[in-house]
């Protein structure tokens, strides 16, 4: 564990078969999970203790060609949207935006991102995965009005302070329980449990997730529309790479 000096010892209830790695609050836990992922192997689970953003990354470890292990990606944005629907207050709306941003009541909250060895190639087995993850925590005070009303906090939405850190706690079991499904029941189940937090565009609108993971949409007249999966990770629309943090919008 990677502490600040003078620390109190914070810790996260995780279930078995999870290894914690907790950073100081200028860590990186997608970029350090990255780093670590080969040696550390799957389920280490990454943690940036900051009171703004909540901020974490797991590795695992697919046994399928990287083409349709991608697809661990849904897993995890499943997890992700059942933990925080087990603490927001009720009758709250937890949605995707294709395919990696999370809202909340139709703001922005965050979102997951996902990576891979950059040498591994679609139809080999890659070593190891790693979905992070980063949801805005607390509004921060130097944002302009205009601008921080197109996103939203946890703190901001109703969410306690300790519902934080339960929420990574959380999504480390709903995380196994996606796995469970997808083990028993094919990954048509991760599909559509992702999809019913995909708001449609159109209505009549026929949607599935290819084994590559692209979206495709069909209407009961024209070619169906395909969303590439690749190509969206690379993007990472909900994310400020200067900020480090979830955009406003």
């Amino acid at each position: 564990m990677i502490a600040r000096p003078g620390d109190t010892e914070q810790k996260l209830d995780l279930p078995p078969g999870y290894t914690l790695v907790a950073l100081r609050e200028l860590g990186d836990a997608f970029a350090h999970a990255c780093e670590i992922a080969a040696e550390a192997g799957a389920g280490t689970l990454v943690w940036v203790r900051r009171y703004d953003l909540v901020e974490f990354a797991v590795v695992l470890e697919p046994d399928e060609p990287l083409t349709s292990a991608r697809r661990a990606f849904f897993a995890g944005m499943n997890a992700l949207a059942d933990a925080i629907a087990a603490h927001c207050p009720p009758e709250r709306e937890v949605t995707f935006d294709w395919p990696d941003a999370v809202r909340f009541d139709a703001g922005l909250l965050g979102g997951g991102r996902l990576a891979w060895p950059k040498d591994c190639a679609e139809d080999e087995v890659p070593a190891w995965l790693v979905f992070g993850v980063i949801l805005r925590a607390a509004a921060m005070a130097h944002v302009p009005e205009v601008q921080a009303a197109s996103g939203v906090s946890l703190l901001s939405e109703g969410f306690e302070i300790l519902d934080t850190d339960a929420i990574i706690e959380s999504f480390s079991r709903h995380l196994m329980t996606a796995f469970d499904r997808w083990k028993e029941r094919g990954f048509d189940a991760i599909a559509r449990d992702y999809l019913e937090r995909l708001p449609k565009k159109k209505a009549g609108e026929r949607r599935g997730i290819d084994v590559n993971g692209d979206l495709v949409v069909s209407l009961s007249a024209g070619a169906p529309e395909r969303s590439s999966l690749l190509d969206a990770l690379a993007n990472a629309s909900w994310y400020d790479a200067q900020a480090r943090g979830p955009k406003f919008g």
